[in-house]
C-alpha cells in the first residue's frame, strides 16, 4: 500500500539518508544486476566456464577463438540490449500508471508500442516493394535497419497525435481512453493487411511480433542506447513532478504547476523509451506493467526518486532473468523473449494483487 502523505510522495524536500534502507536495497539491486548480467553471459547453448567469460569480458580473451566471438559479439551485445530494454520498459509503465492513476496502465497504453508495429506491417507486408525501392537502396537502408526507421517512424506519428489529443483534453482518464482507441485502431489496420498479405509475408511479421534481444548489434545498439538515455534523463527530471501528479491535478494546479507541461514532458519520454525498444528489439509486453508494481512492493513507497531508479535495475534483473530463461541453457532451442516475459511477468502482477489487495488504493 502506498501511503498518500506528501512525506511519502516526495513533496516536502527532505535529503535522502546516505545509508538509508532503500538507497541499500538500491545497491543491492544493481549489485543483483552485475550478477544476472554475468549468468546471462555465461549461460548459452554452447558451455563456456565463467572465469573464461569473465576473462574475455575484462579483454584478456580466453585462448580459444569461437568462445571469444560468441561472448564478444553475440552474448554481450544481447545481455547489454536486455538491460536497456528492460529498464526503458520499466520507467515507461511506472510513468504511464502515475499519470494515469491507473495500475493497469503500461509503455503501450497510449498506442505507441502499435504505432510502431504499423511501421513494420507496411515493410513486412508490402511484398518487398518497399524495402527494394530505388529511394531507400540511396539511402543505404535495409534488413534491420529498415526496421527500426519503420517503427520509429510509425510509433512518432501516433505520439504526435496523442500530443495533438493531449493539448486538447485536459482529463488524463479520457486521455488514456482515447489512447487505447488509437491502439485499437492502429491494430485493426495491421489485422486487414495480414488478411490481404502472402503467407511468407505473415510469418516474417509475426517473428518479429515475439520480440528478439540478440538482433541488436554495432551502430544499432549505440542508437538504442543513446535514445533511451534521452528518455531516461527526462523521466528522472520529471520524478519530482510525478509525486506531486500523485496527489491530484488540482493540488498540483494549486501549487502552480501545468498539467499540460508534465503530461507532454510523460508521454514524450514514454515514447522515446517504448518507441525504441519496439523498433530494436519487437513489442515486449509485461515488463512495463509488472515491475513498477513489483518495486513498489519492495520499496513501499510511492515516491519517485526511489522509484525511477529502482524500477529501472528491478527491470533489467527481470529482463536478463527472461533472456536466461528463453535461452533454455544446454539447448540448441532459444524461445520468444515476449512468451517468457509473459509467463513471468503475469504471476508477478497476480502476487502483487493477492498481496495488496487493492491496487487502486495506491493512486487514490
Amino acid at each position: 500500500m502506498i501511503s498518500q502523505s506528501a512525506s511519502t510522495t516526495g513533496v516536502s524536500a527532505h535529503p535522502w539518508p546516505l545509508l538509508s534502507p532503500r538507497n541499500s536495497l538500491i545497491v543491492l539491486l544493481f549489485l543483483f544486476v552485475i550478477l544476472f548480467f554475468l549468468l546471462d553471459l555465461v549461460l548459452g547453448s554452447v558451455k563456456i566456464p565463467p572465469l573464461s567469460v569473465i576473462s574475455i569480458v575484462l579483454g584478456n580473451g580466453s585462448g580459444n577463438e569461437a568462445w571469444d566471438k560468441i561472448v564478444t559479439y553475440i552474448r554481450i551485445p544481447k545481455a547489454v540490449t536486455a538491460v536497456i530494454a528492460g529498464a526503458a520498459l520499466a520507467v515507461s509503465g511506472l510513468q504511464m500508471q502515475t499519470l494515469f492513476r491507473n495500475p493497469l496502465a503500461g509503455p503501450s497504453v497510449l498506442g505507441i508500442s502499435a504505432g510502431a508495429s504499423l511501421g513494420v506491417a507496411m515493410i513486412m507486408l508490402a511484398s518487398g516493394a518497399a524495402a527494394n525501392s530505388f529511394a531507400v537502396r540511396q539511402l543505404g537502408l535495409g534488413g534491420s535497419w529498415l526496421i527500426v526507421v519503420a517503427s520509429t517512424l510509425g510509433a512518432a506519428f501516433i505520439l504526435l497525435v496523442v500530443l495533438a489529443i493531449a493539448v486538447r483534453i485536459k482529463d488524463n482518464i479520457v486521455l488514456l481512453i482515447v489512447g487505447i482507441m488509437v491502439g485499437n485502431i492502429t491494430i485493426s489496420i495491421i489485422s486487414i493487411w495480414q488478411y490481404f498479405s502472402e503467407p511468407e509475408e505473415i510469418q516474417d511479421y509475426l517473428i518479429w511480433t515475439f520480440g528478439s534481444l540478440g538482433g541488436v548489434l554495432g551502430n544499432q545498439l549505440a542508437v538504442l542506447a543513446i535514445v533511451v538515455g534521452l528518455g531516461l534523463v527526462i523521466s528522472f527530471a520529471a520524478s519530482k513532478s510525478l509525486n506531486v501528479m500523485l496527489l491530484g491535478e488540482n493540488y498540483a494546479r494549486s501549487l502552480g504547476m501545468s498539467t499540460l507541461y508534465v503530461r507532454v514532458t510523460v508521454i514524450a519520454a514514454t515514447s522515446l523509451l517504448a518507441g525504441s525498444v519496439t523498433g530494436f528489439c519487437g513489442p515486449i509486453g509485461f515488463i512495463g506493467i509488472a515491475v513498477p508494481h513489483l518495486t513498489r512492493s519492495m520499496l513501499n513507497t510511492s515516491d519517485h526518486r526511489f522509484l525511477m531508479p529502482s524500477s529501472c535495475l528491478v527491470g533489467a534483473i527481470l529482463m536478463l532473468g527472461c533472456d536466461i530463461i528463453a535461452q533454455m541453457p544446454g539447448s540448441q532451442t532459444t524461445l520468444p523473449i515476449n512468451a517468457v516475459t509473459a509467463l513471468i511477468g503475469s504471476p508477478v502482477v497476480i502476487w502483487v494483487i493477492m498481496k495488496n489487495r487493492n491496487l487502486k488504493s495506491s493512486f487514490a
